[in-house]
């Protein structure tokens, strides 16, 4: 029986890439050595009226199992090259884009906190070139209970006010405006996140 068991701790063990990780680790953990990954394809809203911003590009993710702080690395184009206005970001409850990103649901918040404190408040992002390209560290999740698996990442028009606007939307939604772009976080491999900060690729501003 002794065998028998250092036998399965070797095998964990090796699997693992070295790591002893928990029975029930996901498997992309195991694949990519302890971390987890995971994508949002963003599209522009199907509810917007005809005209610019049409915004695309992905919303990336990246774990440490199981404990590990989420980064975020929001990459995106679209927005009008020759601006200065400051755009929010939040992860909402539900992926549900059936009737553009309305029915995403209100933000992602568990803990019933009032914003600015809800796990999926990314922040306020401001574009160059038409471009957003920055890594930001999240207090979400990808795993347990809470992982915004399946949830959506919504672009909002506007600012966020992080919670100061003096209202009762400003509590609930930091009064970001219009919902522009959206998508649904799903589990990816590690290759999107290696080829966006990889050789060659310029690397985003870090909040």
């Amino acid at each position: 029986m002794f065998l028998f068991m250092c036998l399965l701790f070797a095998l964990i063990t090796s699997e693992t890439k070295g790591s002893v990780l928990p029975l029930d680790a996901p498997t992309e953990v195991i694949d990519y050595n302890n971390t987890f990954y995971a994508t949002c394809e963003m599209k522009p809203s199907t509810s917007l009226l005809q005209g610019p911003p049409h915004i695309y590009g992905q919303v990336l993710f990246k774990q440490l199992y199981p404990d590990g702080q989420l980064q975020v690395l929001v990459n995106l184009r679209g927005l009008p090259a020759r601006e200065s206005v400051m755009r929010a970001i939040h992860i909402h409850q539900f992926g549900d884009l059936s009737k553009g990103c309305g029915t995403a649901g209100p933000h992602f918040n568990p803990s019933g906190q009032h914003h600015a404190n809800h796990p999926g408040d990314l922040g306020n992002f401001g574009s160059s070139h038409g471009q957003i390209c920055m890594l930001v560290r999240a207090k979400a999740t990808l795993f347990g209970a809470q992982s915004v698996l399946g949830r959506s990442v919504v672009l909002h028009d506007g600012e966020d006010d992080m919670g100061r606007g003096g209202d009762e939307e400003s509590l609930r939604s930091g009064n970001a405006g219009p919902r522009i772009a959206c998508c649904i976080v799903g589990v990816s491999s590690s290759s999107l996140w290696e080829n966006t900060l990889g050789p060659g690729s310029e690397n985003p501003t870090e909040e």
